[in-house]
């Protein structure tokens, strides 16, 4: 039995295991001897494939285990006791992480979001608020800048706005922050403009997540430029995040980028989830955001949660007034069997 419901299973896009390209490669290096704490060959192998996908031929390459633990570690490594970082309010960290960069001593600064986007205005009002308070010394300064492509509504920042917030960061000698826990599912889309080599250049530090993207764990932390942080290993060794058994995510990220894996992975939940919103937009389900990516999001009425939630695992995202928003998912392992299930039910 290939699931324990019966329900059609749509309710987030890391629910399976890992690529078979993944588990075959972790199989064959099975009984392999190498060095610990990723300074195997398998993970500098992957470092070598990452920096020449983003065009960074120095970048600083970290393996971690998850996207939580990675915020945090990035985030506190980054700041300085006193400051906090600025995010929109439906932000990952501001919303799912169960205050986990509050519990590391930093307040995260929420913003008002646009589709879940941050915008430039709304960072350079809260950097001149601060600036211009006279009562500053008293209050937590913005550190650093916290974007997440895809949003947490599946949105895109186009090339233009990042140029911008980029410009303001280094404006301000702040770092700009991009996590990428979905970043397959943004470089599958054809509506996105960012690319792994703008990003290097337009941040002081992102990740390429492959727990969300075809990876069984693990999440690529990029500094395109060294030395940002210094002894960043240390500090997440002391984290409790560094795997003894390092390769285990350097053969992922080796494997996810060969042969452009890891964009093909994207590609084919976008591809899936465009067939799922087309037939929701011909049978009148309203859509509460435009996402063009793997997520789709609707605004159902009683009678149309209670029809789809009869036949399909859906995400909660919220309550609205005579409407709950709930959450549709592909992934790289959506089968085209499922999509055409998921429409029949429509």
């Amino acid at each position: 039995m290939r699931r324990m419901s019966e329900l059609l299973s749509f309710a987030s896009d890391y629910m399976e295991g890992a690529h078979a390209e993944i588990l075959q490669r972790l199989v064959a290096t099975n009984l392999e001897q190498t060095a610990g704490y990723g300074l195997d060959p398998y993970s500098e192998a992957a470092r070598e494939k990452i920096r020449r996908s983003c065009r960074a031929s120095h970048a600083e390459i970290h393996f971690l285990a998850g996207g939580t633990q990675t915020n945090r570690i990035v985030i506190a490594a980054l700041l300085r006791p006193y400051e906090g970082v600025i995010a929109a309010d439906t932000g990952h960290i501001t919303v799912h992480e169960a205050g986990a960069v509050e519990a590391g001593g930093h307040k995260v600064l929420a913003l008002p979001h646009t589709d879940g986007k941050l915008t430039a205005r709304a960072i350079e009002t809260c950097l001149r608020a601060y600036h211009e308070d006279a009562n500053r010394d008293h209050m937590v300064r913005p550190g650093m800048v916290y974007l997440s492509h895809p949003t947490e509504y599946g949105t895109l920042y186009s090339m233009d706005e990042l140029e911008v917030i980029s410009a303001i960061c280094r404006t301000n000698r702040i770092p700009l922050f991009l996590d990428g826990a979905r970043l397959a599912y943004a470089l599958g889309c054809p509506a996105n403009e960012l690319t792994l080599p703008a990003i290097a250049r337009l941040t002081d530090v992102f990740y390429i997540g492959g727990t969300k993207c075809g990876a069984l764990c693990g999440e690529a932390v990029v500094f395109p430029k060294p030395a940002v942080v210094p002894h960043f290993f240390t500090i997440v060794k002391q984290s409790g995040a560094l795997m003894a058994k390092g390769r285990v995510l350097g053969i992922q990220f080796d494997t996810l980028f060969t042969d452009g894996l890891y964009e093909r992975g994207g590609a084919h939940a976008v591809a899936a989830a465009d067939r799922i919103r087309a037939a929701l937009t011909e049978k009148g389900y309203p859509l509460a955001v435009d996402s063009p990516t793997n997520q789709i999001f609707l605004a159902l009425d009683e009678a149309q949660l209670a029809h789809l939630s009869a036949h399909v695992a859906m995400g909660f995202w919220e309550q609205q007034e005579n409407v709950t928003v709930m959450r549709i998912a592909t992934s790289w392992a959506t089968q085209d069997a499922d999509v055409e299930r998921l429409i029949a039910v429509l």
